[in-house]
């Protein structure tokens, strides 16, 4: 996969550092001399131009790419380079960096952004997953198809503990991607049985956030949890979420 990121600061050395270990072609384009520091990240391609000037964006062969990262520490540049991207190259993912959350609602698929990656909101993000058990956490939201990434760690006493996935009726416009166990990272399935402690990775639809977070929280003495079905299949009656 061949991928652009505009801007080679720390932030964009970093993330072309870890695609190249992963085997990725990496070309990192700024217009600073003093941030082409080649010897930093010398598999990548290194490119001196400022990635908001589609004569830049010609010579980078953006039309190739099948990602491309906005990185720069000026969210102006980084929209310009998002809405070039996706308009003029037809890039099929564009990822860009919120550096002041105040300006994340420019972020969406209108300038071109299918993901944005809030560094504040993100880190706030992260330390509320370490400390919150029971309670949904927003990791990102992908501008593109307007869905979020949420989390979720299971509580003992929630009514799902012990049951089978494929016994859940998720709300609509949810899908479960994720299961974290420990140090293991699971792929759910329909007889995987999720267990107290588990953190469950969710893609939703900011709209489904609420009955999803009602659904998990649940406890076992409020009763079922909602669309779990008893041991001959069926459903307890009056249960069931909206689909």
């Amino acid at each position: 996969m061949r991928v652009a990121i505009a801007g080679a600061g720390a932030v964009g050395r970093s993330i072309a550092a870890e695609l190249l270990e992963n085997g990725h072609e990496v070309l990192l384009v700024d217009k600073s001399p003093g941030a082409i520091s080649v010897e930093r990240v010398p598999q990548a391609e290194w490119l001196l131009a400022d990635a908001c000037e589609i004569t830049s964006l010609d010579e980078a062969a953006l039309q190739r790419c099948h990602v491309v990262i906005a990185a720069t520490g000026d969210d102006k540049v980084n929209l310009v380079v998002s809405l070039l991207a996706k308009t003029e190259y037809g890039v099929p993912r564009v990822v860009a960096r919120v550096n002041n959350p105040k300006n994340e609602w420019l972020f969406t698929e209108a300038w071109g952004v299918d993901v944005a990656v809030s560094t504040p909101r993100l880190m706030s993000a992260l330390v509320e997953e370490a400390v919150s058990v029971g309670d949904l956490v927003r990791l990102m939201r992908f501008s593109q198809g307007d869905a979020n990434l949420v989390e979720l760690t299971l509580p003992p006493e929630a009514a799902l503990v012990g049951t089978r996935v494929g016994d859940v009726r998720w709300p609509q416009d949810t899908s479960l991607v994720t299961v974290i166990r420990g140090s293991r990272v699971l792929t759910p399935g329909a007889d995987d049985v999720l267990e107290a402690g588990d953190e469950l990775l969710f893609v939703a639809a900011p709209s489904r956030e609420e009955p999803l977070e009602e659904l998990l929280s649940l406890r076992r003495e409020d009763g079922p949890a909602p669309g779990a079905r008893d041991a001959d299949g069926e459903e307890p009656d009056g249960v069931g979420t909206e689909q």
